[in-house]
């Protein structure tokens, strides 16, 4: 049985890859305009001040990253924060929009950093 609403939906197109529709409004991503398109976007953190350290593995093909989030927004503050913590840890990592991630699990090491260098620290997840 078809959908009525669009039979004939395209699922990949050559220079674009994979195109995904929207299950609210049934409209390509890309030009969806419904309010849970518009809400998937907003922070997911709170700003009360703490900073959350969390263990990820999902979407990264496996590999263990730690997440650091709630900090303060100044990109030069992320950026020298992210270096300590990457030397101080010995691994790698980025500053990805507001979030610091580190190569491994590094929860332990930063968690200690942070309190140190003044910020109220809860963990999040298992």
């Amino acid at each position: 049985m078809e959908s009525s609403a669009n039979p004939r939906r395209v699922v990949y197109a050559s220079g674009i890859g994979r195109v995904r529709y929207c299950r609210t409004c049934g409209q390509p991503e890309t030009s969806c305009a419904c309010a849970s398109r518009k809400q998937a976007g907003a922070s997911a953190a709170p700003n009360d001040g703490f900073v959350r350290v969390a263990f990820e593995r999902k979407g990264r093909r496996g590999k263990p990253v730690t997440l650091l989030t709630g900090l303060p927004s100044d990109p030069d503050a992320l950026a020298e924060l992210a270096r300590s913590l990457k030397q101080l840890c010995g691994t790698g990592g980025t500053v990805e929009n507001g979030v610091i991630l580190l190569q491994g699990d590094q929860r332990d090491k930063a968690q200690v950093r942070l309190t140190q260098l003044g910020y109220k620290v809860k963990s999040v997840g298992g």
